[in-house]
């Protein structure tokens, strides 16, 4: 089994702000040559690091430094869609994603509000995957 992976997991730095959230498991993965890892924003073109950003209806709102709030969702959807299509041509099965994204988070995402609050759903890059038939999983 091949699987995709947040870049995140596997110890790449490119959060939003600019850290990463590496497991031990998902790093022997990547040792091991059967998982891919990938960062679905930067694909996207966006920066790291970048503002937070959350979904609000269908729509990925970031808040800028300022406090004012900035649409990202063509970014988002660009590279959901660069890494569905990376996934493919590695031959991927499953996914192993950053719980909570609004690109990666699967089954539980932050609300849009920015204030922490969770509400069901996926991020742009799990439903992506999940529409193209791969199995998705958060690492929490």
């Amino acid at each position: 089994m091949i699987y995709v992976v947040s870049a995140c997991l596997a110890g790449v730095a490119c959060r939003f702000d600019g850290e990463a959230n590496p497991r031990e498991g998902v790093i022997e993965l990547v040792r091991q040559g059967l998982a891919l890892p990938v960062c679905p924003e930067q694909l996207g073109g966006l920066a790291t690091p970048r503002p937070p950003c959350e979904l609000r209806d269908g729509r990925v709102l970031c808040r800028e430094a300022d406090g004012t709030l900035s649409d990202a969702t063509d970014a988002f959807a660009r590279g959901a869609e660069e890494g569905v299509r990376l996934a493919r041509l590695a031959g991927c099965t499953e996914a192993i994603l950053k719980a909570r994204s609004p690109s990666c988070g699967c089954g539980r995402i932050y609300d849009g509000t920015f204030s922490r609050t969770l509400v069901d759903g996926d991020g742009l890059f799990a439903a992506a995957l999940r529409k193209a038939g791969i199995a998705v999983r958060c690492d929490e």
